[in-house]
């Protein structure tokens, strides 16, 4: 059965305390409704209705999804229409401020994740959790699926001393849960006084993945334009921490990787004797148009993911890490500081959330 979004029951849901409280909305690009009709369009609908909708706010990429890149920031600015506020928390702040919250009863938070604990999305949930717990706002949260599925877990718990915008709470890389069960966990464990409602999805199941929602994929960033990219990323993600190109500024991000100084065939030869499960890398070819390498031409690979149910994204990513360094020793080298506000440790090391040493020996 085709999934049904809690937005799209947003009259039959909506808790009846809360008629006619004022609420902010936390949305970006693909938080749309089954018919692709965006959430700002449909929470205008009921205003004056169901609630008095009195202000927007935006996570990372933006409102609109139109900024690229990691540490890109946006400003707050008014909606054109409507005449309230749509406040940045990834520019001067990524936690509200008290005066963003003035004007609410109720935050609602309606955001696509896509199951990886780097994706900064569910931290931006976090935070306003922690905004609101602190000034008494309530949080609605729209729970949406996940897309890489339900039941499968891989990577280590965060260790607290690695906290970071890509990491503040223990959970795995891949985490296995839906925005609304994250939301759930962290009023649990970190937030017990914040008062939560998780408004549920309809006939979603643990073991779907997001082509079987009967629901359309809409780009949640700029650089997750597809469910293939999704299924890698959790892995793929690490290259960041490098200097290996992880196919920004190409139409393939997170599933080609490269750089000008790898051997594309040997590269491929050696990963693909690892005989890791459910994919196969192929030889690859590109120049890509912004970001690392921009304009060079890179040899590395494509991931062609097999067997999805097989394929482990994480242990993919930590070997194509391990095969490049033990290939290319002299030229590899690690991402150095700052990387999501983090001005310290390694990228590498807030990204697997703990010390390097526990996969890469030095």
């Amino acid at each position: 059965m085709r999934v049904e979004l809690p937005l799209d029951h947003l009259d039959e849901l909506w808790p009846e305390k809360f008629h006619g409280a004022r609420i902010g909305a936390l949305l970006h690009p693909a938080s749309v409704s089954s018919k692709l009709e965006h959430a700002s369009c449909i929470l205008e609908r009921h205003n004056g209705d169901l609630f008095r909708l009195s202000a927007f706010f935006g996570p990372q990429h933006g409102f609109l999804g139109q900024t690229q890149d990691n540490m890109v920031e946006w400003k707050s600015y008014e909606h054109p229409r409507l005449r309230i506020p749509i406040y940045s928390l990834y520019g001067e702040h990524r936690e509200p401020v008290a005066e963003m919250l003035t004007a609410l009863d109720v935050l609602l938070v309606d955001l696509q994740d896509v199951g990886a604990r780097y994706y900064t999305f569910i931290w931006t949930l976090y935070l306003c959790m922690r905004a609101c717990e602190k000034g008494g706002i309530t949080v609605v949260v729209l729970d949406r699926p996940n897309p890489i599925n339900g039941t499968m877990t891989e990577g280590p718990l965060l260790d607290p001393n690695y906290k970071s915008f890509v990491g503040m709470h223990p959970i795995p890389v891949r985490h296995g849960r839906t925005i609304g069960e994250l939301a759930q966990q962290f009023h649990n464990e970190a937030f017990p006084n914040c008062e939560l409602t998780v408004l549920p999805m309809k006939h979603w199941q643990r073991t779907m993945w997001f082509d079987e929602t009967g629901r359309q994929w809409v780009m949640p960033s700029p650089n997750m334009p597809t469910l293939d990219t999704a299924t890698v990323y959790p892995g793929m993600c690490l290259l960041e921490a490098t200097n290996i190109s992880e196919g920004r500024g190409t139409t393939r991000p997170f599933e080609i990787f490269g750089a000008p100084f790898i051997n594309a065939e040997t590269l491929c030869q050696e990963l693909n004797a690892l005989r890791l499960p459910g994919l196969f890398f192929r030889e690859n070819y590109f120049q890509p148009m912004f970001q690392k390498f921009a304009g060079e031409l890179c040899s590395g690979a494509q991931i062609h993911v097999t067997c999805r149910n097989e394929f482990r994204p994480f242990q993919t990513g930590i070997e194509i890490i391990r095969v490049i360094r033990k290939l290319y020793p002299d030229q590899f080298s690690w991402k150095q500081p700052p990387y999501e506000y983090e001005t310290e440790k390694l990228p590498i090391e807030i990204l697997l959330g703990g010390p390097m040493k526990q996969f890469f020996a030095d």
